[in-house]
């Protein structure tokens, strides 16, 4: 099992940096607006676009093999009886005990990842593309790629079009824009991809909520007694903005479910 998740990882991982590279090569070796600057010693333009690219691989890499937030053992700060004494009379739920990796004490807003194998802090998703978890360790890391990852494929899109030149006919236009045109159709898809899940990270940032607890709030132990509109974690779109980008800790997420439902009560 193990060699076959570590074998899919490569190859997904080997598939992201051939398809990245193969396209880049094309935008360089077309008439394109890359080719022309550097064919008139203009080296800035294609220098910061290749230096581009290359830091949305490197991204990719650091999320894809980052530590998501792997919860390893039962020492978890402020649970347990510890968090009792910290906190008289709470109304949090009891920490769950994961059945899969026999964890007694889950940490509040931790989920098992059956592709990991792992509860993974502040569970997000599990996504395929960087084949790892999207967790509280690497979800900052997550939004910088997808940020970086969205503005070299919008610059690809510009360079790409600036590369088709018009032909007497389709069938000779095909051929001499086939690459281009091939390369600007999966550039397109990728963008509207990655608009769309940008956008929707950015607004689950906003009101402090993962993809899990949005999608399966009415399932999840500690967000049963909330309606829609309420969230016990979330502080305010500023703060939950400033919180997310900006603290680098570990969080004892029951605290902040004991204020948010004291201040609920």
């Amino acid at each position: 099992m193990f060699k076959n998740v570590f074998r899919s990882g490569f190859l997904i991982r080997t598939a992201h940096v051939i398809l990245t590279w193969v396209i880049t090569l094309i935008l360089f070796l077309h008439d394109t607006d890359l080719r022309r600057q550097r064919e008139n010693g203009e080296l800035m333009q294609p220098v910061v676009f290749s230096l581009l690219v290359l830091l949305s691989v490197m991204l990719y890499f650091t999320v894809s093999l980052m530590d998501p937030g792997f919860v390893l053992s039962d020492s978890v700060k402020g649970s347990g009886e510890e968090l009792e004494e910290m906190i008289p009379q709470n109304p949090i739920p009891r920490l769950r005990r994961c059945g899969y990796c026999l964890l007694q004490q889950q940490p509040m807003r931790a989920k098992h990842c059956q592709a990991c194998k792992h509860c993974v802090r502040r569970f997000d998703h599990h996504c395929p593309w960087i084949e790892n978890c999207v967790g509280e360790r690497n979800h900052r890391c997550f939004i910088i790629y997808l940020a970086v990852q969205l503005l070299a494929l919008l610059w690809a899109l510009q360079i790409a079009w600036s590369g088709f030149h018009s032909s007497d006919t389709w069938k000779l236009w095909l051929i001499v824009n086939g690459f281009l045109l091939a390369s600007l159709c999966v550039v397109g898809v990728l963008s509207l991809v990655v608009v769309l899940l940008l956008g929707c990270h950015l607004f689950l940032i906003s009101i402090n909520s993962t993809t899990w607890e949005f999608m399966s709030r009415h399932r999840i132990s500690y967000l049963k007694s909330y309606s829609d509109e309420e969230n016990p974690f979330d502080r305010g779109i500023l703060c939950n903005l400033w919180d997310f980008f900006c603290m680098c800790r570990t969080v004892v997420w029951e605290q902040v479910y004991y204020r948010g439902s004291h201040n609920h009560v």
